[in-house]
């Protein structure tokens, strides 16, 4: 057996082993092992100093270790005993030297080295080589070569993910141990014990208990703070758990009757469970009114914009060219919306990514409020060289609440009583679905004018519908190429095994539903769909709509909103667009796949978290914001006021 001794840890770079006189066959020549002796290996017991100071040992066997390490043999003329060492192939540093009864040099005849195995030293022999050839080709390697690698290296970069990297970081304590957060959790869980002996000790007039039991409470989460693993705990934490435990343990001996207990605990899970469904339901209805709520820079923009439309007589000012606007070789989108910010992102991003922006024709309608507003952004930012017009929904006379089902309905009294009667049950106090439903949006014809396309535009074969909350990446004019196989809305699907399909929106306990359509049916999503208007007309979609609207006066087929009377509308007339086209989910969904967002066409923040306002999620902000002029004079001075 050799011994060696290190000062180090165990590192094999750092060894020095020393012969002992061990593991030598008698009769064999001085200094050297046969080939027997190497086959069945030699056991090495390695002596080393830890990082604590203590001395530390531990054995291995020269078959196990890597075929850079050798044999090395020296003798000297005056030795009388074997020198037998190690060291590793290549080092400049002898890792093991035998031990010499003088201090004479040895001969460089006798410092050679024999491998263990010739393979081991073919293999030795091997990785030189290649290590030579590496280096060769590195000399050798052009700049663009070393640019590309350089970029590739960046690109791996920028796709690792180090969310996680701090928690498991080998340097943190509690790497050290498997159960990190043990601590903290034995804490929260004395504190529920706590509570349920001090409600009995209360209970049984043991006010003596009750007052150790609560001061305890109260510092075990003074000790707790906000931590989330033992490491952020105080420092005095583990006293304070001890200290709880033994005040648990008194508790136990003078209280414990398990039915007692069990009672108690089912009573805070109870009181839990409703505590939590009032936060949910709190948070629903703060959520829904931040998200109708107008943030005061877009309650000032319009005000700004209709200000000096006014103030500098813009009223006569013409937007576009007339013959456009009904030239069906162009591609024409439309837009109806009363939010000028969002128009001008969706008009913007869609005009930087279009080709041949000039064939490109916007149509944007607004209400009355907004209509001044509106034609002033688009005076001063006009989308050169695409074509814009802006117009007043209210000047659509033929929009009546005689010939329009939704807008009768939508002057209805019980529409009225519904949103605005004083003494109906506040938001709080009716169910979430209610909360959704008193959204503006549902009143506004805005919404509905989407079914009302030939009317609208009755010179224009297709035309592609953009929502205001959308952003288009990319170049949307194949789309009008796009054959819809006799079909009149073309849009993407949006079910997922379960999810979004008609009984999602659909009341299939009605028959006049259950009896026409199929429950599992596919739902698709509005936002970014193309009309093929000549189809429209011949299989009149408004009239059916129309239909729909009438049987759905008291609101028991769906709820208010555009897109269920939509599915309804062009159930089996809806041809499925490529998902890439639409990527949905900005507005509700933390979770969208980062890469369907960089490849999508069109992204949509559907939900209430839209991107102009502070509920909007951080990450996804940034595809609406880089649109925004923010160095534009109104933007300034209504955002920075």
């Amino acid at each position: 057996m050799i011994e060696t001794v290190a000062s180090q840890l165990p590192c094999f770079s750092d060894l020095h082993l020393m012969d002992v006189g061990h593991g030598f066959r008698t009769g064999s020549p001085a200094g050297r092992l046969d080939s027997h002796e190497l086959d069945e290996g030699v056991d090495i017991t390695v002596t080393y100093i830890d990082f604590l100071g203590k001395l530390q040992t531990f054995k291995v066997n020269s078959r196990n270790l890597s075929s850079s390490w050798v044999w090395e043999s020296s003798f000297g003329a005056n030795h009388t005993q074997a020198m037998v060492g190690l060291r590793q192939e290549g080092s400049p540093q002898k890792i093991a030297s035998g031990i010499q009864d003088n201090a004479q040099p040895s001969t460089d005849q006798n410092q050679q080295a024999t491998p263990i195995i010739p393979v081991k030293l073919k293999r030795q022999q091997l990785r030189q080589k290649r290590k030579e050839m590496r280096t060769q080709e590195l000399i050798n390697m052009s700049k663009e070569t070393e640019l590309e690698m350089q970029r590739a290296a960046i690109e791996r970069t920028k796709q690792f993910n180090n969310t996680v990297r701090g928690k498991y970081n080998i340097w943190r304590k509690e790497y050290n141990s498997p159960h990190s957060d043990s601590t903290l959790k034995l804490l929260k869980d004395q504190i529920i014990m706590a509570k349920v002996y001090a409600s009995i000790a209360r209970s049984k007039n043991v006010f003596d208990l009750y007052d150790s039991l609560m001061r305890h409470i109260k510092d075990s989460r003074h000790a707790i703070g906000d931590a989330n693993s033992d490491t952020d705990l105080h420092e005095s934490a583990l006293e304070q758990a001890k200290a709880m435990g033994h005040a648990l343990s008194v508790a136990r001996d003078m209280l414990l009757d398990t039915d007692v207990v069990a009672r108690k605990l089912r009573t805070m899970v109870q009181s839990a469970d409703e505590s939590m469904n009032a936060v949910k339901k709190h948070n629903t209805f703060l959520v829904q009114h931040a998200a109708k709520t107008i943030p005061k820079p877009l309650h000032c923009l319009p005000l700004q914009l209709t200000t000096d439309y006014f103030l500098h007589n813009y009223t006569s000012k013409e937007l576009a060219d007339k013959n456009k606007l009904e030239d069906p070789s162009l591609y024409h989108y439309a837009i109806f919306s009363d939010n000028v910010l969002a128009t001008a992102v969706v008009v913007n991003s869609t005009v930087i990514h279009a080709k041949g922006p000039e064939k490109h024709v916007f149509h944007i309608v607004t209400d009355r409020l907004n209509f001044a507003a509106m034609r002033m952004w688009f005076i001063v930012h006009p989308p050169s060289p695409a074509t814009i017009n802006v117009e007043n929904i209210d000047d659509f006379k033929w929009l009546n609440s005689s010939y329009c089902s939704v807008l009768r309905q939508l002057e209805s009294a019980r529409i009225k009583e519904y949103y605005f009667k004083a003494n109906h049950p506040s938001s709080l106090s009716v169910g979430n679905e209610n909360i959704k439903y008193r959204n503006p949006k549902y009143l506004s014809m805005l919404n509905h004018l989407r079914f009302y396309m030939p009317e609208v535009y009755p010179k224009l074969d297709k035309i592609l519908f953009l929502d205001d909350d959308v952003v288009v990446q990319k170049d949307l004019t194949p789309l009008w190429s796009l054959d819809l196989k006799g079909m009149v809305n073309g849009a993407v699907e949006t079910c997922k095994e379960s999810f979004h399909r008609f009984d999602t929106y659909l009341n299939f306990s009605n028959p006049k539903i259950s009896e026409n359509f199929d429950p599992q049916a596919c739902g698709w999503a509005f936002g970014m769909n193309i009309f093929d208007l000549k189809e429209w007309k011949k299989r009149n979609i408004t009239g059916i709509y129309h239909y729909w609207q009438d049987l759905n006066e008291d609101r028991k087929l769906w709820k208010l909103g555009s897109l269920p009377p939509g599915l309804i509308t062009f159930y089996n007339l809806t041809y499925p667009l490529e998902r890439s086209w639409h990527v949905l989910g900005l507005g509700y969904d933390p979770a969208v796949n980062p890469s369907e967002i960089e490849n999508a066409a069109v992204v949509h923040y559907n939900g209430n978290y839209k991107p102009w306002l502070d509920l909007a999620f951080t990450k996804y902000k940034s595809y609406w914001s880089k649109f925004v002029k923010f160095d534009n004079p109104y933007i300034q001075r209504c955002y920075m006021d």
